[in-house]
């Protein structure tokens, strides 16, 4: 009998302690987990969470990456752009901005900015940004909850020039839960759909991705000019990004890329074959690489005409 109650009175010690330490394990997890997540980006979630999802009901874009960007490219509000001038998604003027702007050093020095009178404005202008641009309308193919496609889209499409930021993105929608806005009201899908299609831009193209970078083709009539109007980014650039001169004249079924193109093809693209038609330029196209790394990556002058049957190195 002793030792029956001795057994036990050693088991009830071994139990309370394996419900210590888990208590412990778990205070300690979720500690951590408290730790890692900044005050100030909370305060923000709540404070603009609502319009976030107000936001993805009219114009279908996810509360989630609206929220993320948000807080990235604002730093939680604290920023001098969203400080003072309103802006929370770091939008530049561009050749259509129209209302106030502010100067700010970003990627070169002195950059226009578009300025608000509140934040709401602030998100009202990035929702229209998003939908109204061409280069970004093979997003809304996306289902609303597949943040991470958005996230690399947006990435794609040239929203940003940090090479981490849809990474970035993806891992604040996590840290913070925020997917858990997403969730949208089936009574809304209708008046959203309806609302979506009134903000399509007109004949606009058809953005495509290769090698981890947006471009659009041609159609007859096209110029760089209205490409570039389009698109919002300047003809010039347009016609720097594709190794061409400003006198070409676009034909139908050009591809035009809308960022600078990369220094060798993406993975899985190790070497090409060069066919009937090809040319150093149109291959540079094909693939997404710029014109003089191609020559450089194949020991080839700027005068070489590529012959059939010949590989060519890619990356």
């Amino acid at each position: 009998m002793h030792d029956k109650q001795s057994i036990a009175l050693k088991m009830n010690k071994i139990n309370l302690r394996r419900i210590v330490f888990f208590a412990f394990f778990i205070s300690f997890v979720f500690g951590i987990q408290a730790r890692n997540q900044n005050v100030n980006y909370l305060a923000y979630i709540k404070q603009y969470k609502d319009l976030a999802i107000e936001q993805m009901r009219m114009y279908r874009i996810p509360a989630s990456i609206t929220l993320a960007q948000g807080l990235l490219e604002s730093g939680a509000g604290k920023a001098k752009l969203a400080r003072e001038s309103n802006n929370h998604f770091g939008i530049k003027c561009g050749g259509n901005w129209r209302g106030p702007s502010v100067r700010y050093t970003d990627d070169a020095p002195n950059e226009c900015f578009r300025a608000y009178d509140n934040a709401r404005d602030s998100y009202i202008d990035h929702s229209k940004f998003l939908h109204q641009w061409g280069r970004y309308a093979f997003l809304f193919r996306f289902n609303i909850t597949d943040y991470k496609s958005w996230a690399r889209g947006l990435k794609q499409a040239g929203y940003a020039t940090d090479p981490s930021y849809a990474n970035r993105l993806i891992t604040i929608i996590e840290d913070y839960n925020l997917y858990q806005y997403d969730v949208e009201n089936r009574s809304s899908r209708r008046e959203t759909r309806e609302k979506t299609e009134q903000f399509v831009p007109f004949n606009a193209h058809q953005v495509y991705i290769a090698n981890d970078l947006a471009y659009v083709i041609a159609r007859n009539g096209d110029t760089f000019k209205s490409i570039g109007k389009e698109f919002d980014i300047s003809w010039i650039r347009l016609v720097k990004y594709n190794d061409l001169h400003k006198d070409y004249t676009l034909t139908d079924g050009d591809i035009i890329y809308l960022k600078k193109k990369n220094k060798k093809a993406q993975k899985g693209y190790e070497k090409y074959i060069v066919k009937n038609g090809d040319s150093m330029h149109s291959i540079s196209q094909k693939f997404g690489i710029r014109m003089k790394y191609l020559y450089r990556m194949n020991h080839l002058d700027g005068d070489y005409i590529p012959e059939v049957g010949v590989p060519l190195i890619l990356r």
